[in-house]
């Protein structure tokens, strides 16, 4: 099969589905039997899979270790990975792994243990991220969590499961104005 003809048929595929397995570490998934759906998932020639979404959500994974090494052997095009599901795991922090899936346009992290919301900052590499979720975080809990995000992240058009409209959009540069301090630019002066 052509990268052209991966890249029309995948976004159809059904993930690869390891949601409810009691995952701890990512290496586990090389061994785990993913969940089947309604449609039967495709492979390519050498066995891997052809989709570009992975669900890892509800299980126990506290870090993402050797998530790109597991993932080259569990998809045909990992390079193409569009969409992951974190949600409701053990994860305190926003691993830069994820940051190097340029393709990637959802993220869900919802219902994690994520403490601090410059974690968010990662993000913002993402040329293509569109929806991604936090809620159900302790950073939720931070005030001007939703502006935070929204200055962060401003390619985003969902966030939390709701759709991003001008007005959010105004209210975030209003609270970027009134709370995040410009850069000091320093002058360097020579001294005779």
């Amino acid at each position: 099969m052509s990268k052209q003809d991966y890249m029309n048929t995948s976004v159809q595929e059904p993930p690869l589905d390891y949601s409810f397995r009691s995952i701890h570490v990512i290496q586990d998934l090389i061994s785990e039997e993913p969940r089947t759906g309604l449609r039967p998932l495709r492979h390519s020639k050498s066995g891997k899979s052809l989709t570009q979404s992975l669900r890892l959500n509800n299980n126990v994974l506290n870090d993402l270790r050797d998530f790109n090494h597991v993932i080259s052997q569990l998809l045909e095009h990992p390079e193409n990975l569009a969409w992951i599901d974190l949600s409701f795991n053990d994860l305190t922090s926003i691993d830069p792994v994820l940051t190097t899936f340029f393709n990637l346009s959802v993220l869900y992290l919802h219902g994690n243990g994520i403490q601090h919301l410059g974690e968010v900052n990662k993000l913002a590499i993402l040329p293509r991220l569109r929806s991604l979720t936090l809620h159900g975080n302790p950073i939720e809990e931070e005030k001007g969590y939703r502006q935070y995000v929204l200055c962060a992240l401003p390619r985003i058009t969902t966030f939390d499961f709701s759709g991003i409209t001008k007005a959010d959009r105004t209210t975030a540069e209003v609270w970027k104005r009134l709370n995040v301090k410009p850069k000091k630019i320093r002058i360097k002066r020579d001294v005779l």
